[in-house]
């Protein structure tokens, strides 16, 4: 385990134009304003390098007392991978049949999600985000903070980077999703975040036409 590091350093800000500033956030927005949620991937090869770097960017997120809490499980294995989709398929059944009530069925209805998940074999690979309610370094419990907020911020990253990177990902929430912890080997202090495969679309993809509220919608300005 790497030990925090201490002291301080100069921070080096980019700097650009006014102008060029607000073209790179509108470019940007334009980028990342086509990103869509896909749920049927190609089983096209992905690079791992390409995944190595697309991790590393997502643990350049803030965290609690700089803490990290988070570890990134990365799936390629096809038995590994077919337990996981068995253990989410048991449980999205239960979700879909019982657990979930009418008006959140109704809500899904439009997004044409059931309980099969064959995406969780196809797609390359499958991140696995666990959180950390603490640390061991030299044997010792090191307690972490803000950690659903530290690794939300990583995930959202992680997407991002994805997008960036010319892939796509389906950010799933198979509840509950202890199984994750087993089928993955993790230890008792990791906890299971948030599901994400990560590859390539099919050719001529189908999407939901959804829209996002606008700037009005979203803020209030004081």
């Amino acid at each position: 385990m790497m030990q925090q590091e201490s002291g301080f350093i100069t921070y080096e800000p980019l700097h650009f134009a006014e102008a060029d500033m607000l073209q790179r956030s509108r470019d940007f927005y334009d980028l990342m304003n086509q990103r869509r949620t896909v749920r049927e991937f190609s089983d096209r090869p992905v690079p791992r390098e390409l995944i190595e770097q697309i991790v590393l960017t997502a643990s350049t997120a803030p965290s609690g007392a700089h803490k990290q809490p988070w570890t990134f499980c990365i799936v390629a294995d096809p038995d590994v991978k077919r337990q996981i989709r068995e253990a989410a398929e048991q449980e999205e059944f239960i979700n879909y049949h019982g657990r979930m009530g009418e008006a959140w069925l109704q809500d899904l209805a439009p997004l044409g999600t059931d309980e099969h998940k064959p995406f969780l074999e196809i797609a390359p690979y499958l991140i696995v985000v666990f959180k950390k309610s603490y640390d061991i370094i030299n044997g010792e419990k090191h307690k972490c903070y803000y950690v659903n907020e530290s690794v939300g911020l990583a995930c959202g990253l992680l997407l991002t980077a994805i997008h960036y990177a010319g892939l796509v990902a389906l950010t799933h929430t198979p509840s509950p999703m202890n199984f994750l912890q087993k089928v993955l080997q993790r230890p008792e202090h990791e906890k299971p975040f948030l599901l994400i495969p990560v590859g390539y679309p099919v050719p001529e993809v189908q999407v939901p036409n959804l829209k996002r509220k606008t700037l009005d919608d979203i803020t209030v300005w004081y």
